[in-house]
């Protein structure tokens, strides 16, 4: 399969999740170098935008480069509709998450592909009453195609924090 390079490294890391405790996961930690803020030591601080952000960079893509899901609402090209591969911002109590849309369920929700998604990598489905936008990497054409069905009833994220 011809996949999108972010998404191909974000699958690479599905199962990594936070280490209870004093210590930390280095994967975790290298996300936050990644977008160029390594000041952050910890894998508790939310790092759903450092996910997003880590996997562009390595594909050779400027992400928004800020630890704030909510960043990627000015980044990139809006799309008025969900593409496999596009970023996804979605509200929350207490903020923002963000992540790749890779399909959906059947019953309509979004399957995203994210970072801290119950303190993990993974692929959850969210409701689209949440999303706040869609974004795409300027200059990267868009394939376009329709989202594949990848869950018949996918239960639905429940924590983002």
């Amino acid at each position: 399969m011809n996949e999108l390079p972010w998404l191909n490294e974000a699958r690479k890391l599905i199962g990594i999740s936070e280490i209870p405790g004093s210590q930390h996961h280095p994967e975790i930690l290298q996300m936050w170098k990644d977008i160029k803020r390594g000041g952050i030591k910890d894998d508790e601080t939310p790092w759903c935008a450092a996910f997003v952000g880590a996997m562009l960079e390595r594909a050779g893509i400027r992400s928004s480069r800020f630890e704030s899901a909510k960043s990627y609402l000015d980044w990139g090209t809006q799309l008025e509709q969900p593409a496999v591969g596009c970023i996804v911002v979605f509200t929350r109590v207490g903020g923002g998450h963000v992540g790749f849309v890779v399909g959906k369920a059947a019953n309509g929700n979004l399957m995203v592909l994210g970072g801290n998604q119950s303190d993990a990598v993974n692929i959850r489905a969210f409701e689209l009453s949440r999303v706040s936008g869609y974004r795409w990497p300027t200059g990267v054409p868009l394939a376009g195609t329709a989202l594949p069905i990848l869950a018949s009833d996918a239960p639905l994220s429940a924590s983002e924090a």
